[in-house]
């Protein structure tokens, strides 16, 4: 985004100076803005002091960071659930210590039939692996 000429404080000095009674064209010349960006400005600032605008500055830089944290724990969470989906089954199996691989899911989907598990039909204890 492109960074603006003038700062919070100059840009109310230049509608406060509008507020005084100067006309706005006259005020837009002076400063070298168009009447647009001072309308633009007026509808963000008008009615603000000094302190105010310092505030709001803080507040949209504070709400920025905020946002950007969330972006990326919200990345991360994504992440983690897909690493989590797609390693699934080789989780399970690499904690397995018996003598055949499917052990472990017969615990996760008991009743499921799968073609490679042959005469284990039955879903083992957990203390069995």
């Amino acid at each position: 985004m492109k960074r603006s000429r003038f700062t919070e404080e100059q840009i109310i000095g230049i509608m406060k100076e509008q507020e005084a009674g100067h006309k706005t064209a006259d005020v837009c010349r002076r400063h070298g803005v168009s009447s647009a960006t001072f309308y633009k400005w007026k509808a963000k600032y008008g009615g603000l002091e000094v302190s105010d605008a310092k505030r709001l500055r803080a507040l949209e830089d504070e709400n920025a960071r905020l946002k950007k944290l969330l972006a990326d724990t919200m990345l991360d969470n994504a992440m983690l659930k897909d690493v989590a989906s797609e390693s699934g089954d080789a989780r399970f199996s690499a904690t397995c210590r018996c003598s055949f691989a499917c052990g472990a899911r017969s615990e996760r989907a008991a009743g499921v039939s799968y073609p490679w598990r042959g005469s284990f039909d039955r879903a083992l204890p957990v203390s069995a692996v």
